[in-house]
């Protein structure tokens, strides 16, 4: 991929910049105890709106505002799919979709213990995670909440790519109830006494998924530690603890949700707003740890979702909460509320509180940008660009040329993000050559105006990006479209 690289040398990045990342500029790899810890969270289905510091205002997060006014906020930060499995393989990878050996969401049916959770398609071996290089560098790692990219035993399994711990639920169809009638630690099962997979249960396993995260923070505080905190969080069934739900029931007139596609529910608003506060207070326990522990200056803190919220509007009124703002698409689109999604990065004396970026940038440079905070080599096939400079206040930020999605669920699609130009194509399946809709979101941030026929140069660009950046993947049934000869 094309980089734009726009260098203004200040010192060794700027005031702000950590003694570390300077070190690390200069030539030398620090040693594990000089390197930061990592925390990444990561929603589940959270849209780019519905966060009090992306201006939500009827549902309460008080804790990751906070997180937000410590640190840097992203306007312009994207998911690497719009779907939970091809989305994380992003984050794990470093890799678009175009690169990316999952594309989209596909179900393995049966587990090693003969039930139906089996997860998903499994990672395969040869394609690095960004576990597997902190944990050759010396990190402590650990995984807590969905994971998606392949079920125990296979080449996908946490365990083997790169994780010492992991606890949650391996396969996301697992995760569609939060009574679970058990969790995976590691390679075995952990039976939740009282949970009998319906409405309601004994045990949150969000709860008990967030508790781990914090017993693994104690356990490795002397660091460094990597924690990828993948909270199942706020994606549906509608369930949440009494005392949560408290808060909320009773402010809003309420249509009980009564169908099948999940759970019945008969206060889905009130629901919907109590997760996400559940969740808050959780990132809220976690920063209140860093605090107690005195660790807060060495951990770098990234929150992000999956991607945009669900179409599912029975259960998650999107329009009343107005999830995605003024965004076009939702869940399982490549338009921008289907792939728009937050991004904050808190580290205590080196980013600069109260900021806010605009810079482009996506789910899979996250490796680039953690492995590069860790003052450790950036793999070269990485299609990611770190952006550790924008945390640390640095003028020499290396800029992506294009952001590219390569999806192939909901119809096969394909989006090119090129400055303010976004291109997309629709229905790739059904017809290969489906015609470009362009859109300038500097003045159409909706994409409601397809200008494609104005700016033929711009659309014959776009594209050749979305032919040349894609590879035919190894898996037939992520096939789609038209690849490079």
């Amino acid at each position: 991929m094309k980089r734009r690289s726009f260098i203004i040398k200040v010192g060794c990045f700027t005031a702000a910049a950590s003694q570390l990342s300077c070190r690390a500029i200069r030539g030398r790899e620090p040693s594990p105890k000089e390197r930061p810890n990592i925390i990444l969270i990561v929603a589940d289905d959270l849209g780019y709106r519905e966060l009090g510091c992306y201006g939500q205002e009827k549902i309460e997060t008080p804790h990751i505002d906070s997180l937000s006014a410590e640190g840097i906020r992203f306007t312009q930060h994207y998911a690497g799919a719009p779907v939970c499995a091809p989305a994380r393989c992003t984050i794990m990878t470093g890799k678009h979709g175009g690169h990316a050996p999952i594309r989209d969401n596909l179900e393995i049916r049966k587990s090693i213990w003969n039930d139906r959770f089996g997860g998903q398609y499994p990672l395969p071996l040869g394609v690095a995670t960004v576990a597997e290089l902190l944990q050759k560098a010396g990190y402590a790692t650990g995984a807590f909440g969905k994971w998606g990219l392949g079920g125990v035993g296979t080449t996908g399994d946490p365990v083997r790519r790169g994780f010492d711990h992991f606890f949650g639920y391996n396969c996301q169809r697992h995760a569609h109830n939060y009574y679970p009638r058990y969790l995976v630690s590691d390679d075995r099962r952990v039976f939740l006494e009282g949970n009998t997979r319906s409405i309601t249960g004994r045990t949150y396993a969000p709860q008990l998924i967030a508790d781990a995260a914090l017993s693994f923070i104690r356990n490795n505080k002397e660091g460094p530690f990597f924690l990828y905190y993948a909270t199942i969080i706020p994606h549906l069934p509608l369930q949440v603890p009494d005392d949560f739900l408290a808060r909320y029931k009773g402010r809003w007139p309420e249509t009980p949700y009564n169908g099948r596609s999940y759970l019945p529910n008969p206060t889905p608003r009130a629901t919907y707003a109590a997760m996400i506060t559940f969740m808050d207070f959780q990132v809220g326990r976690i920063l209140s740890l860093l605090d107690e522990l005195r660790i807060a200056e060495q951990t770098l803190v990234l929150f992000t979702s999956d991607n945009g919220t669900t179409y599912l509007k029975g259960q998650v009124d999107y329009e009343f909460f107005k999830s995605v703002g003024n965004l076009r698409g939702l869940k399982g689109s490549v338009y921008e509320g289907g792939i728009r999604v937050p991004l904050i990065a808190r580290w205590k004396g080196k980013v600069q509180p109260g900021r806010t970026s605009t810079l482009l940038c996506a789910h899979y440079d996250l490796l680039a940008t953690i492995l590069d905070a860790a003052g450790l080599p950036i793999p070269p096939d990485t299609d990611g660009i770190s952006y550790l400079p924008t945390l640390l206040g640095s003028k020499t930020q290396t800029e992506h040329d294009y952001l590219f999605w390569d999806f192939a669920g909901y119809g096969g699609q394909l989006a090119v993000r090129m400055g303010k130009w976004k291109g997309v194509k629709r229905n790739l399946i059904k017809n290969p050559k489906s015609p470009l809709e362009l859109y300038n979101l500097e003045e159409d941030e909706s994409e409601t105006r397809n200008v494609a026929k104005e700016y033929p140069e711009v659309t014959k660009k776009i594209e050749k990006i979305m032919l040349e950046a894609r590879s035919k993947p190894a898996e037939p049934k992520f096939r789609f479209g038209i690849y490079p000869s």
